[in-house]
């Protein structure tokens, strides 16, 4: 069946600004793929370009629309892990397949690709990077949601860490580095982390420098989030890092997600669930994963001054699965 592929550039204002060690923005740029049928049935997939891995909205779409011929001619999500490269552009590609199989066939995403049905979870609530003092007060603001997620940002964290503990003494805490560590402040930095009560600690050290994390005691466990795009990259984190965190945009789609997953469990990885900045669509396919993960960070639209609608339901940090209007 002849499909009809498109690909548009979307804008999100976000409510304030998203602060992290690479920078902060002030809205949610992202790029959806659409692929039509001769019914009229519709299939759309969202992602969120990312500069840190050389991703552009205009090179994702170029590489979106450069596979108009193979979807034409009945390429399937299997066929786009040969295709296309892992990343950004092939997880929109591949989520909207997703979305229009589920509507051609009546079965929902989760049964299509051999998962349990996805359960309402709690998410992790981002708490953008800044001085001690604004991020206290953030946290405070925050103290009632379950499980906060602290970006950090390198000089001057052990500060953050106690000052996020004060602002919300109660809350579960799990800390994002974005690489910002050095092997130098490494040590202080795990300790501040310790005496927070801090769960997890995500990317302290950049990808490719990481190394040291095998030659350390971890009072907390690692998660791998840039050291990580694939099944691909599961053999360079032995004995270096305890969880993983798949985001669609990295691994390249829910395809390889699930297979992902599925393989990282199977060598002992705990798993985390995280997302960029983007709307309901883009968090909807990654929930089909959601009820196995020990942490789910899918919180991108809670960021957002305006989501899609429709989009996720969120009462609180409690997010609950998608319906059929939004994703699969």
């Amino acid at each position: 069946m002849s499909l009809i592929l498109e690909a548009a550039i979307e804008r999100f204002p976000i409510a304030g600004a998203f602060t992290i060690a690479r920078g902060s923005r002030t809205e949610a740029v992202v790029v959806v793929a659409t692929v039509r049928d001769a019914q009229g049935r519709v299939g759309r997939g969202e992602c969120v370009p990312y500069a840190r891995y050389g991703e552009t909205v205009e090179s994702v779409c170029e590489l979106i629309l450069g596979q108009g011929d193979a979807v034409a001619d009945g390429a399937t999500r299997t066929d786009l892990l040969t295709l296309m490269p892992a990343g950004a552009a092939r997880n929109a590609l591949d989520c909207a397949l997703f979305d229009l199989e589920a509507k051609q066939t009546g079965r929902p995403a989760w049964e299509i690709v051999g998962l349990d049905a996805p359960q309402a979870a709690v998410t992790a609530y981002t708490l953008s990077l800044g001085d001690p003092a604004s991020m206290e007060a953030a946290a405070r603001a925050a103290a009632a949601r379950p499980l906060l997620k602290v970006k950090l940002g390198g000089e001057g964290d052990p500060e953050r860490i106690a000052a996020v503990r004060r602002g919300a003494p109660e809350a579960r805490l799990i800390v994002d580095a974005n690489e910002a560590w050095r092997a130098e402040t490494l040590e202080a930095n795990l300790a501040a982390c310790v005496a927070a009560r801090v769960e997890l600690i995500e990317q302290p050290l950049p990808a490719g420098e990481d190394s040291l994390l095998a030659r350390i005691a971890r009072p907390i466990p690692i998660c791998a989030d840039e050291s990580l795009h694939d099944r691909s990259g599961l053999d360079a984190l032995a004995a270096r890092y305890d969880a993983i965190n798949i985001k669609l945009d990295k691994a390249g789609g829910l395809t390889e997600a699930v297979m992902l997953a599925r393989e990282a469990r199977a060598r002992g990885f705990s798993l985390m669930i995280g997302c960029m900045v983007g709307t309901s669509l883009a968090m909807a396919p990654a929930m089909l994963l959601a009820r196995d993960a020990e942490y789910v960070d899918l919180d991108g639209p809670l960021l957002l001054a305006r989501d899609r609608d429709p989009g996720l339901v969120f009462e609180g940090s409690t997010v609950h699965p998608p319906l059929p209007a939004l994703w699969g």
